[in-house]
Order: C-alpha cells, then sequence, then structure tokens
C-alpha cells in the first residue's frame, strides 16, 4: 500500500513539476546552486534537473519526532557524456563524473500540513575532482 502511495506521488509531483514554470531561483552567494522541480541549473560542472520529490518525511518544526525523517529526489544529470537519472538523498553525496553531487538543502522548511510541489527549491552543490 506504501509503495503505491509512493509511487502516486511520483507521478502526481512529475506532473505538477511540468506546469511550473522555471523561475530565477539560483543562488550562488553561498555556495549552493537553487532550482525548482523542472528546472535546469549547472551546478559547477554537471548540469541538474529536479525530476519528482520522491519522499519527504522530514519532521515538522513544529513537531516533536523520534526520527529526523528525509528527503529523496529524483534529478537529471547532464554530463557532456550524456544523461543520467539518479536519486539523490539530502546530506548524502554521490559519485558524478570526477566529484561528487550532493543534496544539501530543501526549502521551504517542513511544517504540520502539506508543501506545494511549485513551492519546494532544492539546494545543490558539486565537488569536483583534483
Amino acid at each position: 500500500m506504501r509503495t503505491k502511495l509512493l509511487a502516486a506521488m511520483a507521478l502526481t509531483l512529475t506532473g505538477c513539476a511540468a506546469t511550473v514554470p522555471p523561475s530565477p531561483s539560483v543562488g550562488q552567494a553561498d555556495g549552493l546552486t537553487r532550482a525548482a522541480l523542472g528546472q535546469t541549473v549547472g551546478v559547477g560542472g554537471p548540469k541538474v534537473t529536479p525530476l519528482a520529490l520522491l519522499e519527504d518525511s522530514r519532521c515538522p518544526a513544529n513537531v516533536r519526532c523520534v526520527w529526523a525523517g528525509r528527503v529523496r529526489l529524483s534529478v537529471r544529470v547532464d554530463l557532456g557524456s550524456g544523461s543520467q537519472v539518479r536519486e539523490l538523498t539530502l546530506g548524502a553525496p554521490v559519485p558524478v563524473a570526477d566529484g561528487t553531487l550532493e543534496l544539501v538543502e530543501v526549502l521551504p522548511e517542513k511544517v504540520a500540513g502539506t508543501i506545494a510541489p511549485q513551492d519546494y527549491r532544492f539546494g545543490f552543490r558539486f565537488m569536483g575532482g583534483l
């Protein structure tokens, strides 16, 4: 049942992402590049497009939780050698090309209730290899 619910949520969010016009939410003053669902941004070397929010089980700020939760995001990573779809988990770097790509920020902060897909912004950092 939970798997079906997560799949339905991913499909719903993917459909919503197609209707969201890209907004200028790229900010690099703090070393992060931010993007909305469906928006392609350059993150160091690779270009990243958030495709679907797979999970947002973060503990709401106004609630006490036993587990902090996590965020999982499906992204397309475009490199000179082609594209690949990857799954990123908040705070867990993954190897990409000659470095690592990390989802380091998810906004807005989680509160009790739901967040509309178009309101999400994801902060990425690419650490290139030596």
